[in-house]
């Protein structure tokens, strides 16, 4: 869905490009009276070409009726992720002219200056903006409002200690000085043979010197990687099965890491990590192995 105002021309998709827009008009001085309100989508076009009528079944060729009765699959829009949840290191100056970057909250960090971390109360929505069929409301609570001014307005329905003034970004302590962004999970893919799997986790720009690569044990690899970009992921990844850790080994790429794991027990893997929802597939070459 298109959104915007209706008294200039940008247009946007995601809520947060909208609360963004800059206004287009200014005043001698301030009103409480509401101006002009939320354009929540694009106008149809005044004129609908109706579809043509349906053929007589009779007329209807055999293709025709089977696909007619098949079930047409329905469209889902998946949510996006939810809002910024990790809390600032407590050490961590407030930067000036920010707000909390948590949805619901944005409390400027004027007003949370001198910071009392132990004391901070963060009321936020973690979801994401719902407008559907003209009511307003969050993913992750079911009050629901007609005007734009109330969805503004609907408290947060979570609680943290500690706002979120600095977000994902931290100081990087063991470098020089420069920021690091600090990765919750990065992309990963496998398939696999009746022997080995061969799985790839996508991260751009792994820095070997700076990186550690480990086999910690048959069923976990240890990872702390830092990019030339200004990334850091730092993990442990829990594999679905055991490896022979003489026989496997990895290869770090421009845009990701390869991993060549010799399977155990030579059975199938449903996932490449155990923290993973299998999805009832499982990609594999050559014959099946014995469990």
């Amino acid at each position: 869905m298109v959104v915007g105002w209706k008294c200039c021309k940008p247009r946007v998709l995601t809520f947060d490009e909208f609360l963004s827009i800059p206004p287009c008009s200014t005043a001698d001085s301030h009103t409480t009276i509401e101006e002009t309100p939320l354009q929540e989508s694009t106008p149809a076009p005044d004129v609908v070409a109706a579809p043509p009528p349906p053929k007589p079944v009779s007329e209807q060729t055999p293709a025709q009726t089977s696909q007619a009765a098949a079930p047409q699959p329905t469209a889902t829009v998946q949510p996006k992720a939810e809002g910024v949840e990790d809390s600032d290191d407590p050490s961590t100056p407030i930067p000036s002219n920010t707000t909390c970057k948590r949805r619901g909250c944005e409390l400027s960090s004027a007003s949370a200056s001198p910071r009392t971390f132990d004391s901070e109360e963060c009321i936020f929505h973690p979801g994401v903006p719902v407008f559907h069929e003209g009511s307003k409301g969050w993913t992750c609570c079911k009050r629901r409002v007609l005007e734009f001014d109330e969805f503004l307005k609907i408290t947060g329905c979570k609680t943290r200690k500690g706002h979120c003034f600095i977000g994902k970004r931290g100081k990087n302590k063991g470098g020089a000085g420069g920021d690091v962004e600090v990765l919750e999970d990065v992309r990963s893919d496998f398939y696999q043979t009746a022997s080995t799997v061969i799985a790839s986790l996508y991260l751009k720009k792994v820095d070997k010197e700076k990186s550690r690569i480990e086999f910690v044990d048959e069923n976990t690899i240890g990872l702390d990687l830092i990019t030339s970009d200004g990334k850091k992921f730092a993990k442990d990844l829990p594999l679905f099965g055991n490896m022979d850790v003489q026989e496997s080994s990895f290869q770090v790429m421009g845009t990701k890491i390869e991993f060549n794991l010799k399977k155990r027990d030579g059975g199938s893997w449903a996932t490449f990590r155990s923290d993973e929802k299998a999805t009832g597939k499982i990609i594999q070459t050559g014959r099946a192995g014995r469990a």
